[in-house]
């Protein structure tokens, strides 16, 4: 049995690691450290589990339905049915965001509303369910689906972010990347521990640097262990080896077999944009170098051609359906606006769309005409005094935004794609900020994953983190993420964030 001490630097007493690849009759238990993949399919197959037991007993103890083999094979799409109704109603509430789902509070919340409305919505599906004419049977479907599920989610809540769930994670980098990563993680969900709801426990940084030995990085010290980097990962009996290095092609040879070597002895290994986008749903444009393959796709695929014109598909059939939507509320707009404030019902502001051509985007009028009569294009506040009183209420609703269905049709805009920006702020953010213009790859949208998941930007630092969340969608879009994102929409318009 070969033994190695290792003395960590900022720590009183040597870490004893034994090499397991030397231990005779070794047996590998299971790990219980669960990964983001493996969280979110245990939520959802214990909720999925929860609902349709809830219909089974309901109609076990309200009517004669047995349970057998037979039986289900022979219903079984109702049960089918059911998990997909359940699925839409979660993607709806949120109840698959990790770090929301670490709050017992949030996640009950969530959880319940999902439950409720999948309940309510099952009920009025006809054919592919079973007959709930009874109020009985619908109130003890609702009660047992609102007590399982909820109670559920308290138990992950209060379990599953314990220490011993958690993914260990050995940062090697602990300068401006590494920072960032550790920072970010802190300031995911407003909870007493920094890494929450994520899965993850930032166990150790490892750096070269002096200044830096020593120190504490939000809590976790800083190593110099890079020479026996294998060692101290064992040692640490950490999950994953994070490369926080943004030039990560001038690593040095030594570093580069040692991080080898890891992956080799079945640790896995990833790098900071790539954990960073996976936990936040964002891409670090700060931290990614000259690699464009971690910002746009670079392969044109058939998958990729058959979801373009899918979503072209949907977009025209949303965007009729939107422009009557327009039509009967555009008299009311131009009522209300000719009291409080006379002067055009639409309002037209030049933005740029795919392949940084400019458009016409049209919106209903919520600013005082000539908002900007000297010219000068000018964020816009929470509290801006051009917002007529209609106005105000447009845009925390978002339906301001309706009219642009009008620029869906025409093809200069879809449905779901990064906001389309202003030439004026366009023209200096991408001078400042890496791979602005990545955005414009695709076609511009009235809504998006940026605006699901931060709130109304009016500054160049929101741009750049909303810019981070654009990018995310270029590089992941999907039919998937277009339903998720239109779910996640309508709460935020119910909600009154707008401005």
């Amino acid at each position: 049995m070969s033994v190695e001490t290792i003395r960590l630097v900022g720590t009183p007493n040597p870490v004893t690691s034994v090499r397991p690849w030397t231990r005779p009759f070794h047996i590998s238990l299971p790990s219980l450290r669960l990964r983001v993949s493996e969280r979110k399919l245990l939520l959802f197959l214990v909720d999925a589990l929860l609902i349709n037991g809830a219909l089974l007993v309901a109609l076990v103890l309200w009517t004669d339905f047995v349970i057998s083999a037979e039986m289900l094979l022979a219903y079984f799409r109702w049960f089918v049915m059911l998990t997909l109704v359940w699925l839409l109603c979660a993607l709806f509430f949120d109840c698959y965001d990790l770090a929301r789902a670490a709050s017992t509070p949030h996640s009950v919340r969530s959880s319940s509303m999902a439950a409720l409305t999948a309940v309510l919505v099952y009920t009025l599906i006809p054919f592919l369910t079973p007959p709930l004419q009874s109020r009985g049977l619908i109130f003890l479907f609702v009660g047992l689906a609102l007590g399982g599920i909820a109670g559920w989610r308290a138990v992950y809540a209060q379990i599953f972010i314990q220490p011993w769930f958690e993914q260990r994670a050995l940062v090697v980098g602990a300068g401006i990347a590494g920072r960032r990563l550790a920072a970010a993680l802190k300031t995911a969900p407003a909870e007493a521990n920094p890494f929450r709801g994520t899965g993850y426990q930032l166990v150790a940084f490892v750096d070269d640097n002096p200044d830096r030995i020593g120190t504490t990085i939000e809590g976790v010290p800083v190593l110099d262990e890079r020479g026996v980097l294998v060692s101290l990962a064992q040692a640490l009996e950490v999950d994953e080896v994070i490369l926080a290095i943004t030039n990560r092609h001038a690593i040095a040879d030594d570093l580069f077999d040692a991080i080898l070597r890891c992956r080799e002895l079945g640790l896995r290994v990833t790098t900071m944009p790539a954990l960073y986008e996976r936990l936040l749903g964002r891409v670090p444009v700060d931290h990614l170098g000259r690699d464009l393959h971690m910002v746009v796709p670079m392969e044109d695929t058939a998958v990729e051609r058959f979801y373009g014109a899918a979503k072209r598909g949907y977009d025209l059939i949303l965007a009729l359906v939107g422009v009557l939507v327009v039509g009967i509320l555009a008299p009311f707009v131009a009522l209300g606006n000719a009291i409080t404030s006379p002067g055009p019902l639409f309002y037209r502001q030049q933005r740029v769309g795919k392949g940084s051509r400019c458009f016409k985007m049209l919106k209903f009028r919520s600013m005082v005409p000539d908002a900007e009569g000297d010219g000068s294009a000018v964020w816009a506040d929470e509290d801006d005094p051009r917002v007529t009183p209609v106005g105000r209420w447009l845009r925390r609703t978002r339906l301001d935004e309706l009219p642009q269905f009008i620029n869906v049709l025409r093809g200069e805009m879809s449905l779901i794609g990064p906001r389309p920006e202003r030439p004026e702020f366009t023209d200096n953010l991408a001078r400042t900020v890496p791979f602005y213009r990545a955005r414009h790859a695709v076609r511009p949208g009235i809504t998006g994953w940026a605006q699901v998941r931060y709130r109304y930007g009016n500054s160049a630092e929101d741009a750049e983190i909303k810019l981070e969340y654009d990018l995310y969608y270029v590089k992941h879009a999907s039919l998937f993420l277009d339903l998720r994102i239109l779910l996640l929409t309508i709460p935020v318009m119910l909600q009154f964030i707008g401005y």
